[in-house]
């Protein structure tokens, strides 16, 4: 659970556990892949130039490689995590789309001016998807 949830009405918390529930398996594939890359990237980097630049006679090329395809390694990992970070911004998105449009309690222009918001301001989207979610209670409660 987040920790920013403490004070949030228990229908909001409901909805993003249930947004979290749908993204956290690919939270944890990018965090894991994030956590990897810079320890690769960084231990190659540094030994590599330590290698050529300060110990060039003393070099082989049988380390240099192995540095090199641990920095590529590394970097392959930062690209990995980047996409699933992209992904799970994707896959909010459309959960938040999804569950905009299939509220029975919000009238139809409502949810129109709601996913317009999410769809156009997508840093924000989750303050406007909170916005909807407590305009949607207050239409439920009123009928």
């Amino acid at each position: 659970m987040n920790l920013f949830m403490g004070d949030m009405p228990l229908f909001i918390k409901r909805e993003l556990e249930k947004l979290n529930e749908t993204i956290a398996p690919l939270a944890k594939k990018a965090s894991k892949y994030a956590l990897w890359s810079l320890p690769l990237i960084s231990v190659s980097v540094v030994n590599l130039i330590f290698l050529l630049f300060f110990m060039p006679e003393s070099s082989n090329v049988v380390s240099l490689v192995v540095f090199a395809v641990l920095g590529a390694v590394g970097f392959a990992l930062s690209k990995e995590a980047k996409y699933h970070k992209k992904e799970i911004h994707k896959q909010s998105r459309d959960y938040m789309i999804k569950r905009i449009t299939s509220s029975d309690a919000a009238p139809e222009h409502s949810k129109d001016k709601y996913v317009a918001l999410v769809k156009g301001q997508p840093v924000q989207a989750m303050q406007h998807f909170v916005k909807f979610l407590e305009e949607e209670n207050r239409m439920d409660t009123i009928y």
